[in-house]
């Protein structure tokens, strides 16, 4: 549990600034709920005047029009709430989305020791299911806390102004019942915040379970992937049982607190009334009013949880705010055209919290256009250099240059967009094809996209698409609808690179889990990507470094063999020759 799950505080400003309105929408919701307020106060005097006036002995003319102003009164009463609560909502969720995007692009710009830490369940239930607990909580402060401090205050005043002995006794009373709420808050805190917590821990267990469910079921592990299930659930039903009971118990003591009130305050009106000082009319006001204060309190009281579970909410949005990269941008612009070299120089580097490096001593040089290929074990630090290729860590010993620049002093805008990448496991959205290809940036045009297609083998495939660049993408389509099978999703990722063109090009393992058929149409596409470009490919296939000009053989995280791939295939005794032979690949 986190450290801000056992208590709440004070809202952070800068996340208080993103939730408020503008001034013309502040004076519209200020006149909305001042007329919420003042109408109500109203009736009982109407009321009083329908009473006193009906023992006088007025006329039923008197007495309808009377009767018709209370309830032309109460109809407009009822509008102010409801134009007070579209406002409100409104200009809640206005605020809250403008949060939601600006999580979203913070939580996006963190390093991949921050997503390694949280799960995306975690990440999904802060920037959504925490911001709507803050959307409800801005309704209800609204509807439940200003509107309602406005009626008690408005209640107190006018019962002063009919009786000061009572107004006195509603006072001390209202303050008593405030006081209560205050002390009962105590316990609603923690248990609202652990009910919050668990629920997190919910999603993230159920993402990461269904996200692997394929793995799950072929491996006969639902046994235990349930009975895990039952625990975190048991977890989020004890929480949320108790915050159930304390509700219970605080709404129960509200309800003999204001039964207990309600007497009080009939028995003063009688007691006055006999004494010649109130009339009956006056006697129903002070009822009336005393029955409005009930109301706002019941609400407050209702709302506690709400409230809290909002300010927990609140704090955990502060404090993914407060996360910070670990990689400082720079500010020099990579080389604007054409390929870039590549260097390593003496580069060590260990994950956060790990002793143990898992790259030491790399000293490479790719000039521009070359390109290399990387061979290694699993967990001979492959990736991991391909990570610091595309400054998603930075080394924490030497230096990685592209273009003559350090990666750490490198834009990152200009480090994206001169700087590519194709990975074995290819990210489509359900979105068209051509939002697909430019990743919902503006297009350069249908013509170059499909230029772009053709480039890398899919013309046929888009011209057959029902809609064209415009068809949706997505699981669970038919061909005929949209369906990307694993090859043609290799192609469209070696198009998004086609269209950012890059300097350099980062491959890593992009046909391993494609058929020889296939894998000749991506090995076709990439040699048209390579063109012109520096590039890195990282692969388990020798047979796809077929093209390559340098290879750097890689073992725990040591380049133990560096050099031209001719000169290492012909050496009989090099390891990349062996390699070669070993996978049956011609030298």
């Amino acid at each position: 549990m986190t450290p801000y799950a056992l208590r709440t505080p004070p809202p952070d400003p800068s996340v208080l600034r993103l939730l408020s309105p503008g001034r013309r929408a502040t004076a519209g919701l200020a006149a909305a709920i001042a007329a919420a307020t003042a109408l109500p106060l109203a009736a009982p005097q109407i009321t009083r005047r329908f009473v006193d006036d009906a023992i006088a002995g007025a006329g039923i003319r008197h007495l309808t029009l009377i009767a018709l102003g209370y309830l032309a009164l109460a109809v407009a009463g009822q509008a102010a709430r409801m134009v007070t609560a579209w406002l409100a909502s409104r200009l809640a969720w206005d605020g809250t989305n403008r949060l939601r995007e600006r999580l979203a692009q913070h939580a996006l710009g963190l390093d991949l020791d921050f997503h390694g830490r949280h799960t995306p369940g975690e990440l999904i239930e802060r920037v959504d299911g925490d911001v709507v607990a803050v959307a409800d909580f801005v309704v209800a402060f609204v509807l439940d806390v200003v509107a309602s401090a406005l009626l008690l205050a408005g209640v107190v005043v006018v019962v002063f102004g009919v009786d000061w002995r009572i107004g006195c006794v509603l006072l001390a009373y209202c303050l008593l019942v405030g006081y209560g709420m205050v002390r009962a808050q105590r316990l609603a805190v923690p248990s609202a915040a652990r009910s919050r917590a668990a629920g997190a821990a919910l999603f993230g267990t159920l993402e990461e379970r269904l996200a692997g469910a394929e793995d799950i079921r072929a491996n006969g592990a639902g046994e235990h992937v349930v009975r895990r299930f039952h625990q975190v659930s048991a977890a989020l039903f004890r929480a949320e049982n108790r915050d159930a009971r304390v509700g219970t118990m605080l709404l129960a003591g509200t309800s003999v607190a204001f039964a207990a009130g309600t007497a009080i305050m009939l028995g003063l009106a009688a007691w006055t009334m006999e004494a010649g000082a109130l009339t009956v009319g006056t006697a129903v006001l002070l009822f009336q009013y005393t029955l409005m204060v009930r109301a706002p309190f019941e609400r407050l009281i209702d709302q506690i949880r709400q409230y809290q579970a909002a300010l927990a909410g609140l704090a955990r949005i502060a404090g993914l705010l407060a996360e910070r990269p670990a990689l400082a941008p720079g500010t020099r612009p990579l080389p604007a055209a054409g390929p870039l070299g590549l260097r390593f120089e003496g580069v060590g580097f260990s994950y956060p919290g790990d002793d143990e490096q898992v790259l030491s001593g790399i000293d490479l040089t790719l000039a521009p256009g070359e390109t290399l290929g990387l061979v290694g074990r699993t967990g001979s630090g492959k990736t991991t250099l391909a990570r610091l290729v595309l400054r998603l860590h930075d080394p924490v010993e030497g230096t990685v240059r592209a273009g003559g620049v350090d990666l750490r002093e490198a834009d990152p805008r200009s480090l994206r967009s001169r700087i590519g990448v194709v990975t074995q496991d290819v990210q489509l959205f359900a979105a068209s094809v051509r939002d697909n290809l430019t990743l919902f940036r503006p297009p350069p045009g249908d013509e170059r996209l499909r230029e772009v297609l053709d480039a890398v083998g899919l013309g046929e495939w888009a011209a057959a698409l029902p809609d064209g660049l415009d068809t949706e993408l997505g699981p669970g389509l038919g061909p005929e609808l949209g369906a990307v099978s694993a090859g043609e999703g290799q192609l469209l990722a070696l198009a998004r690179a086609f269209l950012a063109d890059p300097g350099l090009v980062v491959l890593d393992e992009a046909s391993s889990r494609l058929d020889p058929a296939t894998e000749r149409r991506i090995e076709d596409g990439i040699g048209r990507l390579l063109a012109g470009r520096t590039g890195v490919i990282i692969a388990h296939r020798l047979s796809s470094l077929a093209r390559v000009d340098k290879i750097a053989v890689l073992d725990r995280g040591k380049v133990v063999e560096y050099g031209s791939r001719a000169d290492l295939a012909a050496d009989p005794h090099s390891r990349f020759g062996r390699l070669l032979d070993l996978a049956g690949v011609a030298r």
